[in-house]
């Protein structure tokens, strides 16, 4: 099996393709997936009812899918695809770990139409760190 193939950059130098692609297609699928749950809090926010365990669940999902993104890019620094400032790129990996867990835990022990603000909150927050990551990767 070959490897990452390599491609010319605009300034005639060569990068490679392949793990790094990948952080962008992961990055983009949690936005969508932090879209859908914080358009389905905010539906709760307006309809004055608080977070379900099937928003929790759906909380889950979007995790697993940042528990993978995480692996990737340790995966693309660990072999040096990409030269990218290691502190702050886990700075934000870690901090959009975190949110979601601590929002369901609130959430949980939240039982009023706030719950669903948390949870919106926080979707939002993991959607915007999705982007300053896509950032700081050198795709934006």
């Amino acid at each position: 099996m070959a490897g990452p193939s390599r491609v010319a950059t605009p300034d005639g130098g060569r990068r490679r393709v392949g793990c790094a692609a990948v952080t962008v297609v992961l990055s983009l699928l949690v936005a969508l997936l932090c879209a859908a749950l914080a358009g389905w809090a905010l539906w709760f926010v307006v309809a004055d009812r608080a977070v379900v365990l099937r928003q929790l669940w759906g909380g889950a999902v979007v995790e697993g899918a940042l528990v993978v993104q995480a692996v990737v890019l340790a995966i693309v620094q660990a072999t040096g695809d990409h030269g990218v400032d290691g502190v702050l790129l886990w700075g934000y990996v870690v901090t959009q770990l975190v949110v979601l867990p601590i929002a369901a835990a609130w959430a949980f022990a939240e039982r009023t139409r706030w719950s669903s603000v948390v949870l919106l909150v926080a979707t939002f927050t993991v959607a915007f760190l999705q982007l300053r990551l896509l950032q700081i990767w050198g795709t934006l």
